[in-house]
């Protein structure tokens, strides 16, 4: 914006303070202050750059000039300071009390994203102001650290603009929820959420990264967090050890666990004779898992286990006599495998309420 365009409100008065300043050799009282601040403000809020209006206010000087004294030049370079300085003061002030809002608007946007609340259409209109189209099928990835993680901190704006120089605009929003990276992006876009996994998993310093399936509309955005989520939850209670998750391979988990019943049944009949061992059943509950986990090769497991195999061995042995079911065995591996699995979901034996087996 020229100097011709800017409205004269915001440059009234200025000469006139100038040049009273100048006479006097005073400073600028406390009133004439507070008004250039309040027009810096407005200038600000009509959009109006600072350097446009520095610009205005030392051609303003310069037309005051000659009306001052050869004497009294300096005083004139004083007071354009004080009052360019006030005038910035209140511009800035402006800019800052709209960054505070606009970041304000946007953490109440993301809460009502993830939770799914708020109007869906209207969140769909105040989606597309922070460059996601609703109507599109989207997915969400979930970045877990040891420590949480705010918008502000340096590892938010690194992966930010990370992703910012390898994809541009491609309709991305990074944001964090509960001290956690988040990282929303277009189904039809799936290696943005593989670089940012790689990308958070880099700067959390060996962090974990949940990525839900992409799904379509408002609620498929919730649908997706909730699912990385789950999937962080699920990986800390069994102890899965991958850096990046995905939750399409993880639903066998929540099948198994829909009948907690039935679980609770299947774990106490086929493991609960593991807990008549010497030590109780946990150790040979480990052997199961990372027999499993090691696709039931024993020499494996026996080294994941810092065990001799033939220690592993004999524990397997030591199973299958307790329990009837040789882990060798494809019909019996499948069942002394789901119970395994419920076993880690619900935390058997170490939480009380299991109990004691019959």
């Amino acid at each position: 914006m020229a100097e011709r365009d800017i409205p004269e409100d915001y440059l009234a008065g200025c000469a006139e303070i100038l040049t009273s300043a100048c006479t006097t050799g005073r400073r600028l009282v406390r009133d004439e202050l507070e008004a250039l601040r309040e027009r810096g403000e407005r200038a600000a809020e009509a959009g109006i750059g600072l350097r446009t209006l520095v610009h205005a206010h030392l051609t303003t000087a310069q037309a005051v000039h000659p009306q001052v004294p050869q004497a009294d030049a300096g005083h004139l370079l004083a007071a354009l300071t004080q009052a360019v300085d006030a005038f910035a003061e209140g511009h800035e002030r402006a800019q800052r009390l709209a960054v505070r809002r606009e970041e304000a608007a946007r953490r109440e946007f993301i809460d009502d994203l993830l939770y799914g609340r708020s109007d869906l259409g209207r969140l769909a209109e105040r989606a597309e102001r922070f460059g996601l189209l609703l109507a599109h099928a989207h997915a969400v990835a979930v970045a877990q650290g040891p420590e949480p993680y705010d918008d502000g901190y340096p590892v938010t704006r690194r992966i930010e603009s990370s992703l910012l120089a390898r994809f541009g605009d491609r309709r991305i929003l990074l944001t964090t929820k509960d001290g956690r990276l988040i990282c929303i992006a277009p189904s039809d876009e799936p290696d943005v959420l593989k670089y940012f996994a790689k990308q958070a998993y880099a700067a959390t310093d060996g962090g974990r990264v949940a990525i839900g399936r992409a799904h379509p509309g408002v609620g498929g955005v919730v649908h997706s967090y909730e699912e990385a989520l789950n999937a962080l939850d699920l990986a800390a209670r069994v102890n899965l050890d991958d850096p990046v998750l995905h939750a399409a391979d993880l639903l066998v988990y929540p099948v198994l666990s829909r009948d907690r019943q039935a679980m609770t049944d299947l774990v106490r009949t086929v493991l609960g004779p593991l807990q008549h061992a010497r030590g109780g059943a946990g150790p040979l509950l480990e052997t199961l898992v990372a027999y499993f986990d090691t696709g039931c090769v024993a020499a494996v497991a026996a080294r994941r286990l810092s065990l001799s195999v033939r220690a592993m061995t004999y524990r397997l042995d030591r199973i299958h006599k307790l329990t009837g079911a040789d882990p060798s065995d494809p019909v019996h591996r499948y069942t002394l495998q789901t119970a395994v699995i419920g076993a880690r979901l619900m935390g058997w034996p170490e939480e009380e309420a299991w109990g004691e087996t019959g």
